[in-house]
Order: C-alpha cells, then structure tokens, then sequence
C-alpha cells in the first residue's frame, strides 16, 4: 500500500491505521516520489491526497494512467463538490473520501478496492452509437454532438458507466447532485427528460428505458 500525503502529522496516522488493518505501508510526500513509487513496485492500492507538492493528487492520477498503471486510486480530499469529484474520478481516481473522515470508513474502502483487479477503464465511454469523452467533455451520437447542460452530461456519464443496469434515483442524486441535496423534488425526472430530447428523440433506436418506481437504465444494443 503506497500513502501520498505531505503533511507529516497525517501520513503516519494513517500510515499506522493502515499497518493495525494488515497492510504493509510506503510513503511518500509528493507527486514526483509517488510516481516513482508507483512505477517501481506493485502496489495492492494508492491512498493519495489531492492537494500535495506538484504534481498533484489529480495529475498524479492522469501519469498512472496515461502509463498504463492502473492500480486501484482512493484520492483524498477535503472537498466535497460534485465537480471536485467528477474531476478526481475523470482524472482516473476509483473512489474518493472527503476529510475529515472516520477510520472505518477509510478500511472499507481500501478493502473494497483491493479486492478489484486492476482493469484499465477506457477514457472514452462507447456505448452502440453513443460517445462520452470525459476529459474534453463532449458527447455525441451516431457522429452528431450533444449539447448537453453539465447537470445532464453528469447524468449520462453515471448511465453509462452502468450501462445495462439499474441506476436508482438515489445513487443519481448522490452522483450528479451534492449531497446536501434534498431529493425530495423531480429534479432527477426532470433532468433525464431533457436528456432523452437530445439522446433519444432524434434518432430511430431510444437508449434511456424508465424502470418504474425504481430508475432508469441505459439499454445495450444488440448487435
């Protein structure tokens, strides 16, 4: 396990967090030393502060993967916006967990990413005829650009990292909204909505199904 974090006082709490969990620990107090790190040994998980001596948490991240590293990524941070997290997560973070933030929590989380293999995730997101591009923020269908509102491209990011599956309004919510949001409108509904008028309604093939009281899904074509 390789722990980036600068200030002296955290690295070793959570360095001794870690080592009482089981694993064995490195440090390192910046982007250049965590990159070297990282291309020298095999880590299970990185556990890296976003706000750390150049490069940065996030830049950090953008090298690992731009080099074909993927190992597992909890980016530290201490804030807590929905575009602060869009922008760890589009820099090639896995998960992120906001300061301050309770032990067991961080535990279950590097858990959770230890058991993943490391698999590399494609920076564009294809979908049949439908393209998401993260890093420059476009999206487009069958060659034709979407001009969707930040909110919408958020929300259609989230149904095609779960393509073929259920996401709930709740975990929409919790991704695309902050989470001080309160949920109990149809701001949700309202935002596929006009999703679907510039996704779905021009072309002859809709790809967001409605799962009644539950969610929606982003369908697979059949090829």
């Amino acid at each position: 396990m390789l722990v980036v974090e600068d200030d002296p006082a955290a690295a070793q709490m959570l360095t001794r967090a870690l080592t009482r969990d089981g694993y064995a620990v490195d440090i390192a107090s910046d982007g250049e030393e965590a990159l070297w790190a990282a291309a020298e040994v095999p880590y299970a998980a990185i556990v890296l502060d976003r706000m750390i001596p150049p490069p940065d948490g996030l830049e950090v991240c953008r090298r690992l993967r731009n080099s074909g590293n993927w190992v597992p990524v909890l980016l530290l941070t201490a804030r807590d916006s929905v575009l602060d997290r869009v922008e760890g997560l589009d820099a090639g973070a896995d998960d992120y967990l906001t300061k301050p933030f309770a032990l067991v929590e961080l535990f279950a989380r590097v858990r959770a990413l230890v058991r993943r293999a490391p698999t590399e995730r494609p920076a564009i997101i294809t979908i049949g005829d439908l393209t998401l591009d993260p890093a420059t923020h476009r999206a487009d269908r069958a060659g034709h650009a979407l001009d969707l509102m930040p909110r919408g491209f958020t929300v259609l990011e989230v149904l095609m990292r779960h393509a073929g599956e259920v996401v709930t309004r709740t975990q929409l919510l919790d991704q695309a909204w902050d989470l001080a949001y309160d949920g109990g409108s149809n701001v949700v509904d309202a935002t596929v909505s006009r999703l679907r008028e510039l996704v779905d309604r021009p072309f002859d093939a809709p790809m967001i199904e409605t799962v009644r009281g539950v969610g929606y899904r982003l369908k697979i074509p059949v090829v």
